[in-house]
C-alpha cells in the first residue's frame, strides 16, 4: 500500500520507520483508512435506499477494522506524554454574578438583505432574513475556570473550516469527488448575496494596521484598527468548539456533525468538570446534616436554583422548582394544579405544535375531570392563528398551555400575545420552553407567564434536571404531588406538615449533582451572551434554509417567519429513516421520525420527518456537508428541483 503521508522532518530508518519510532506504513494506512472520502458515483436511476445511493468506504487492502471501541494495536504502542494531575479548583472561590443586560444592537451594518426587526419581550428577531454582525456588549460576568483543566491559549482566528463569520475568502464545502456542487460562502448562485458578502467584516478595518483590541473576552474575535462606533466582536465559533470535547469524535471515519441539538444539546467542558469536581469535593445529600460536605452540597443546589431563577427573569429562587425536565414539569403542574383547579366544563387551549408532553397530561386531566380540550390551528407556514385562538376563549378557558417554540417545525410563537389574550379571560397560561431557553432570551415577569418549564439537557446540561417556573402566589396555594423525604416539616402518626414551596414539591433527595451542572451550563451560556447567541444561530439557520432549498426534491416542513434553530424537511425518493441513516454513515447526526410530534406532522400529511436542528457551535462547514450529502442522494434518486 502507498502511504500518502510525508516522511517527517528527521527522516526514517531502513525499516522504514521515522526518527521517532513509528512505523510510517502501519500510521499511513491507519490515516488513510480514517480519513478516505466516499467514492463518487454515476448513476443513472434510482436507488432503493439511501444507503445504497451513497455507498461506502473502501478500506485498504489487508487492513481490516477492530470492533468498536477497541484501539488499533499499531497504536497501542505508541508513547504517551504524560499528564499532569491539575490541581482542584474551589468553585466556591468563584463569584457568579449575572450579566448585565445587551444593549439594543442599533441598525444593520451591512443591511445586505434588510434589518432584523425587534420582537416582544421573550421573542427572537422577527423576519427571516440574513441579518449583519453579532452585537451587543459582552458580558460583564467574570470568567469561570473550566476546573480541572490548563488555562485557555490565547484567542487567535480561527481557522477556515471553524469560524462562521469568515476573516478572510475562503471555501470550505466539503463534498467528495464526482459530487454536484454545494452551496457554500463562495458558490451560493447568482442572484443571492453570498455569506461571505453577508457576513465579511468590513475588509478595510481587517487590512489595517493592528491598534489595540476593543475587547479581549475569549470567545469573541477583536476589532483591531480604525472602527466604527457600532462594530462589535465577532461570535467566534472556533475557540467555543474547543469547549466541547464531543465535537471531536469521529463517526465512520469523519469528525461527527452533531445536528441533532433539539434532541439534546452536548456538553461544554465547564458543566463536565463541575460534575466531577461536586463528586470530588462536595457529595453528600441535602438540608438534613450538621457536616461540612452537607453544606457545601445544599449551597451549591440552592446557588443552581438562584441561577435559574436569574436566567428566566424570576423574582425570588422560591419561584423554580426542580425536576426532571419539561415532561416531569408539565406533568406537575397537570397533576397539582390541574387537580385543584379544573373541572367539569373547565376549557385547557393548547396548540396544533405542542410535543406530546403538552398533550398527553391534559387528556389525562379533562378524561378525570370531565373538562374540554380545545386546538389552537395553524396556517400552512406553521404559525398560529390568532384569530382563531381569539374565538376559543371564553370565562370556561383555565389553562391556555402553548410551546414558545416548536420542537417539530422550529416555528417561534407569539407567546407574548398567546399569553395576554389568556390573561383577558382569567386563565393562567403556561409556557413550554425546552426549545426556547437555550436560543433566546427569557424574562417570565415581562411575559407575565404563569407558568415556564424547561429541561437543562436542552441548554448544554446534564439530562435528569429541569426546572418549573411559577408564580409565587400559585405556587403557596397548589398541594404536594409526591410525597416524603425533604418536603416534609413534620410528622405524626395522625397527621403531616408539608413545607412551603419550593420544597414542597421535591420529595425525596433531589437530583443534587446536576442541578449543580445545570448551574455550571447556564453561566456558560450568560458568559458568551444570548443575544450573541440568538444573532449568530438566526444567521446560520438563514444560511442553511437557503442551502437546503437548492436541494431537488427537498420539501421544507415549516416555513413560518419567526423560526428558531430547527430545518424539518423531507427528499423526494426516500424515507425519513432512509436519509438519517445515510446522514449518519457520513458522521452526520439528525433526528428522523415524528419528534414526538404527531399532531403537526399529520397536519401537513406526514408521518415523518428529517430534523437537523443548529446550536452556536454549528458551522457553515457543517451545513455545506450536510447539504451536500443531500445533493448527492437527490441526484442518485433522480429528484428534480422544485
Amino acid at each position: 500500500m502507498d502511504a500518502d503521508l510525508p516522511v517527517p522532518e528527521g527522516g526514517a530508518d531502513d525499516g522504514g520507520r521515522a526518527a521517532t519510532g513509528i512505523d510510517l506504513g502501519q500510521l499511513a494506512a491507519l490515516a488513510n483508512d480514517f480519513f478516505r472520502t466516499v467514492p463518487g458515483h454515476d448513476v443513472t436511476e434510482p436507488l432503493p435506499t439511501a444507503r445504497a445511493a451513497l455507498g461506502r468506504f473502501d478500506r485498504p487492502v489487508g487492513l481490516t477494522p477492530p470492533p468498536h471501541g477497541v484501539v488499533p494495536q499499531s497504536l497501542v504502542d505508541l508513547p504517551n506524554p504524560p499528564v499532569p494531575t491539575p490541581a482542584p479548583v474551589d468553585f466556591d472561590q468563584h463569584v457568579r454574578t449575572a450579566p448585565t443586560r445587551l444593549q439594543d444592537p442599533g441598525p444593520d451594518v451591512l443591511g445586505v438583505l434588510g434589518p432584523a426587526s425587534a420582537s416582544p419581550v421573550g421573542g427572537p428577531v422577527t423576519g427571516f432574513e440574513d441579518s449583519g454582525l453579532p452585537r451587543g456588549s459582552v458580558p460583564s460576568t467574570p470568567t469561570i475556570p473550566s476546573a480541572p483543566t490548563a488555562p485557555s491559549a490565547p484567542v487567535e482566528p480561527a481557522a477556515p473550516d471553524a469560524a462562521y463569520y469568515f476573516l478572510a475568502e475562503a471555501s470550505s464545502a466539503r463534498g467528495t469527488p464526482g459530487a454536484p456542487d454545494t452551496p457554500t460562502a463562495s458558490t451560493t448562485p447568482a442572484g443571492s448575496a453570498s455569506l461571505h458578502d453577508l457576513l465579511t467584516v468590513l475588509p478595510d478595518q481587517l487590512q489595517a494596521e493592528p491598534g489595540p483590541a476593543e475587547h479581549s473576552e475569549r470567545y469573541f474575535l477583536p476589532v483591531v484598527g480604525p472602527s466604527a462606533p457600532d462594530v462589535r466582536p465577532i461570535f467566534d465559533v472556533g475557540t467555543i468548539r474547543r469547549d466541547f470535547p464531543i465535537l471531536s469524535e469521529r463517526i465512520n471515519g469523519r469528525q461527527i456533525t452533531w445536528l441533532d441539538n433539539a434532541a439534546t444539546t452536548q456538553k461544554p467542558r465547564p458543566v463536565i468538570d463541575r460534575l466531577s469536581y461536586f463528586y470530588e469535593h462536595e457529595n453528600s445529600n441535602i438540608h438534613r446534616a450538621a457536616h461540612d460536605l452537607a453544606a457545601r452540597a445544599t449551597d451549591a443546589y440552592e446557588r443552581a436554583r438562584a441561577t435559574v431563577a436569574r436566567f428566566v427573569g424570576a423574582g425570588s429562587s422560591d419561584d423554580i422548582v426542580f425536576v426532571r425536565g419539561t415532561t416531569e414539569g408539565i406533568n406537575f403542574i397537570a397533576r397539582s394544579w390541574g387537580g385543584q383547579n379544573i373541572h367539569e366544563g373547565d376549557e385547557i387551549v393548547i396548540s396544533h405544535l405542542e410535543h406530546h408532553a403538552n398533550i398527553v397530561p391534559w387528556q389525562q386531566l379533562v378524561a378525570r375531570t370531565g373538562a374540554v380540550l380545545r386546538v389552537i390551528p395553524v396556517d400552512d407556514s406553521g404559525q398560529l392563528l390568532l384569530d382563531e385562538y381569539q374565538r376559543l376563549l371564553s370565562d370556561r378557558t383555565k389553562l391556555v398551555s402553548v410551546t414558545h417554540v416548536s420542537n417539530a417545525l422550529g416555528t417561534v410563537t407569539p407567546i407574548a400575545e398567546v399569553i395576554a389574550m389568556a390573561h383577558q379571560v382569567g386563565a393562567c397560561a403556561l409556557v413550554d420552553g425546552a426549545q426556547s431557553i437555550s436560543h433566546m432570551a427569557v424574562d417570565v415577569q415581562a411575559l407575565d407567564a404563569d407558568f415556564f418549564v424547561f429541561s437543562g439537557h436542552k441548554i448544554y446540561g446534564p439530562t435528569g434536571i429541569g426546572a418549573v417556573y411559577a408564580k409565587q402566589s400559585i405556587l403557596e396555594a397548589m398541594p404536594p404531588w409526591q410525597v416524603g423525604g425533604n418536603m416534609i416539616a413534620d410528622v405524626t402518626l395522625e397527621r403531616s406538615v408539608f413545607q412551603g414551596p419550593p420544597m414542597r414539591f421535591e420529595a425525596g433527595t433531589g437530583n443534587i449533582a446536576d442541578a449543580v451542572g445545570l448551574d455550571a451550563a447556564l453561566e456558560y451560556v450568560e458568559r458568551l451572551g444570548i443575544e450573541n447567541i440568538h444573532r449568530y444561530e438566526h444567521d446560520l439557520l438563514a444560511y442553511a434554509t437557503r442551502s437546503l432549498l437548492q436541494v431537488p426534491g427537498l420539501r421544507l416542513i415549516g416555513t413560518a417567519a419567526d423560526k428558531a434553530s430547527v430545518l424539518s424537511f423531507v427528499l423526494e425518493g426516500y424515507a425519513p429513516t432512509q436519509v438519517g441513516e445515510a446522514l449518519s454513515d457520513e458522521g452526520i447526526a439528525v433526528r428522523a421520525g415524528h419528534h414526538c410530534a404527531q399532531p403537526i406532522l399529520r397536519r401537513f400529511g406526514l408521518e415523518a420527518t428529517v430534523r437537523p436542528s443548529l446550536a452556536f457551535y454549528n458551522t457553515t462547514d457543517e451545513v455545506d456537508h450536510l447539504a451536500g450529502v443531500l445533493h448527492r442522494l437527490a441526484a442518485a434518486s433522480g429528484a428534480t428541483r422544485r
